[in-house]
């Protein structure tokens, strides 16, 4: 007796893949990114701990530079508001100074906006994780999912790291003195140019950019306030989007 044959189950067909949420995938993520930004968060859970320190020290409440780090996150910034509050300025001056020097991280939002993610809760959560550092992180990799995965463990690293460190120095008060002195707050400029190198070494478009950023913030350091010559670098930005814009339009 023949078996009676069986057709198949008809495939399904295939729908709209869901967005990548926030987040870092895993097999983005290898020993040595995570190498890295464990030494940046060492660097930055110590100058956290300064921070906390100095602020309550200087006769701030214990829970102004907690909730400071946690809503504004921005240590240049933070260390300029609260350098003006203890210096007798008013909240208004101390926000206007943290503002200032904070600008910078409108162009850097741009540049890492399409690694952030797509939906809502990944570009609110993302936008508050955008640093110096974790642009560094994203822009030093070669591939979408490695850029990725570089910002959010970056990110999260550092926030975690950062606010545990400013608790940890506000509780301690002005035992801990200044970290300072230790000369820590030259490991983040150190780790930044490790990281933006490939791209100045590959890029000519990109060491034009940086040159044309370059000159005019040195030439300014001297004579304007800490965080200025910071925005004049921006310069660079404008030179490196024509460069660009040049490229593009030759491909087409």
């Amino acid at each position: 007796m023949r078996s009676a044959q069986r057709t198949p189950p008809p495939e399904p067909e295939p729908g709209p893949q869901p967005e990548p949420g926030p987040g870092p995938s895993p097999s983005a993520v290898d020993t040595g990114l995570l190498r890295d930004v464990s030494l940046v968060c060492l660097a930055g859970g110590i100058v956290g701990v300064s921070f906390g320190a100095i602020a309550v020290a200087g006769g701030l409440p214990v829970w102004v530079p907690v909730v400071m780090s946690l809503v504004v996150y921005a240590g240049s910034a933070q260390f300029s508001a609260v350098g003006v509050l203890l210096a007798g300025g008013g909240p208004v001056a101390a926000a206007a100074t943290g503002l200032l020097l904070n600008t910078r991280t409108a162009a850097f939002s741009l540049a890492v906006a399409e690694h952030i993610g797509r939906t809502r809760l990944a570009r609110l959560a993302g936008a508050h994780l955008v640093t110096d550092e974790t642009v560094a992180f994203t822009l030093s990799q070669r591939d979408p999912a490695r850029r990725r995965a570089a910002f959010w463990v970056s990110g999260i690293g550092l926030f975690t790291v950062w606010n545990a460190g400013v608790a940890a120095g506000a509780l301690a008060g002005g035992a801990l003195g200044d970290t300072a002195r230790y000369g820590l707050d030259a490991a983040f400029p150190a780790v930044l140019a490790a990281l933006v190198l490939p791209a100045l070494r590959e890029d000519a478009g990109v060491r034009r950019a940086a040159l044309a950023g370059a000159v005019p913030a040195l030439a300014l350091t001297p004579v304007v306030p800490a965080g200025v010559p910071v925005l004049a670098a921006l310069a660079g930005l404008a030179l490196h989007g024509r460069s660009s814009a040049r490229r593009k339009e030759g491909r087409s």
